[in-house]
């Protein structure tokens, strides 16, 4: 208890400490007009307050990330405290606070725009094919989830409830950012917070026994610690979707000042709700073994719904209903959006013409309805890794742009290099990648992360010659 407690500490005082000095590292200026003011069309350059865009963000990277995640990150046991609470401040909020400032500074440009600015052409080709696969994943992701819920709930046929949930879809895709988004999308981030509250209050009060923070192993099976706690975890420690999602409300920001606010608020805010969940989810069932026998019958879903009605009763069933079925659906609505960013961008198509939206979109869903129809557990698997990727390419170039602005690059070096190990020897001995030893693919993601940091170091060295010289 004292563990859990001590960690949501820490990531409030995180917030506070080290998210200032990031904010005083990169240098915000509100002299800087933002994109919402100098590009706006109505569309999606439309200017918000920021506790609105704050919500908005919030629901935009979380979705069910940061509970499904937290649940089957928690059979490693008390371990997944740490590196949610430090992956978070150090690494993810870090993330999501260069990929929404660095897309303000630069018109509200999409990732792939980034890492080609700051990475290079080659960088850019690469990432846009990889990020809008990601988004589409996701897309796919949490359109079937839903629909097999809302079948076993309603008995309605899962290929109805697929094309309803594509109607709406389409419609947050294409039409104003302010019209759907703008008006659902604080309320329902309200409710997730609301939820993991209450969840939170009820493992203290109901004085359930949530682990101390040790490093052992409390995996049923013995799955090693790393490289798969650090891809389970995703949303709620660091998670390259997200550096999709930033650019959309770097679009609405009103001021740099309140880029803190939202982007590294945001992530915080996904890390507290991680870590309540990770923390009910380990102490419920009576330790991980009773954990992996509930996530093995239900399904992450089913544990939400089990503590969700014992804690909460029936406001607990009716706001685990809304978790499983919206918040998915508020995932991969952004995530169409998205990706219609991304290559809007790419391709330099102005999207204040509905019809530029529509030739864009309907391509995309085309794609997205085709992948309906594979096993979601083969979709999920290939989406962790990719997210993770995604990730540590975003951390790279913020670590290019502060070596090209002369500023504290260990602030994005750091984080680049630990998920750089993870992601490598993850695909080399995960079951979905070449399945290889893990002693060996431990070593070989290790040797890749320094190969990249001495590549690195050997760039910031050039750059440092170019300016004094």
């Amino acid at each position: 208890m004292i563990s859990f407690l001590a960690s949501l500490i820490l990531l409030i005082v995180g917030y506070f400490t080290y998210g200032k000095f990031v904010d005083k590292t990169f240098g915000i200026d509100n002299k800087n007009a933002t994109p919402a003011e100098t590009l706006q069309d109505g569309v999606d350059y439309v200017p918000m307050s920021w506790p609105k865009i704050f919500l908005i963000q919030f629901l935009n990277i979380a979705g069910l990330g940061p509970i499904f995640g937290a649940i089957s990150g928690a059979l490693w046991g008390p371990a997944a405290f740490l590196w949610i609470v430090f992956g978070c401040i150090f690494a993810g909020a870090v993330h999501d606070y260069f990929t929404g400032v660095l897309s303000m500074r630069n018109g509200g440009a999409s990732v792939s725009e980034l890492v080609g600015k700051y990475l290079g052409e080659g960088p850019r080709k690469i990432m846009i094919v990889f990020s809008v696969v990601l988004l589409i994943l996701v897309g796919v992701v949490f359109l079937t989830g839903p629909a097999d819920l809302l079948k076993t709930l309603t008995g309605i046929d899962r290929r109805i409830l697929i094309g309803i949930i594509i109607i709406y879809y389409i419609a947050a895709t294409v039409l104003p950012v302010d019209k759907i988004i703008g008006k659902i999308y604080p309320l329902f981030g309200a409710t997730l917070l609301i939820m993991a509250v209450g969840i939170g209050v009820g493992i203290v009060i109901g004085g359930y026994n949530i682990p101390e923070v040790t490093l052992a192993n409390f995996h049923p099976k013995g799955t090693p610690i790393f490289p798969y706690l650090f891809i389970t975890i995703a949303c709620g420690a660091i998670s390259g979707f997200h550096a999709t999602q930033s650019p959309i409300m770097a679009r609405c920001v009103k001021r740099e000042s309140e880029a803190r606010k939202v982007f590294y608020g945001a992530m915080i805010a996904e890390g507290v709700i991680a870590l309540i969940w990770a923390a009910a989810a380990m102490s419920f069932f009576g330790g991980t073994e009773g954990l992996q026998d509930a996530i093995a019958n239900g399904g992450p879903a089913g544990v939400v719904n089990t503590i969700s009605n014992t804690l909460m009763g029936k406001v607990g069933a009716i706001l685990a209903i809304l978790g499983v079925v919206a918040c998915p659906i508020s995932s991969g609505d952004t995530a169409f959006r998205s990706a219609r960013l991304t290559i809007a961008d790419s391709m330099g198509m102005k999207q204040d013409k509905i019809a530029n939206r529509f030739k864009i979109a309907i391509p995309l869903f085309v794609v997205g309805i085709g992948l309906t129809m594979i096993d979601f557990t083969v979709i999920w698997r290939y989406f962790s890794w990719a997210n993770q990727t995604l990730a540590m390419i975003m951390l790279w170039a913020s670590a290019a742009y502060l070596v090209q602005s002369g500023k504290n690059y260990w602030l994005c070096a750091i984080p680049a290099v630990f998920m750089s190990a993870v992601t490598s020897a993850y695909i080399l001995q995960a079951p979905e990648g070449l399945r290889l030893n893990a002693m060996v693919s431990n070593i070989i993601g290790v040797v890749f992360a320094l190969i990249l940091f001495i590549i690195f170091m050997r760039y910031t060295k050039k750059k440092g010659k170019e300016v004094n010289g």
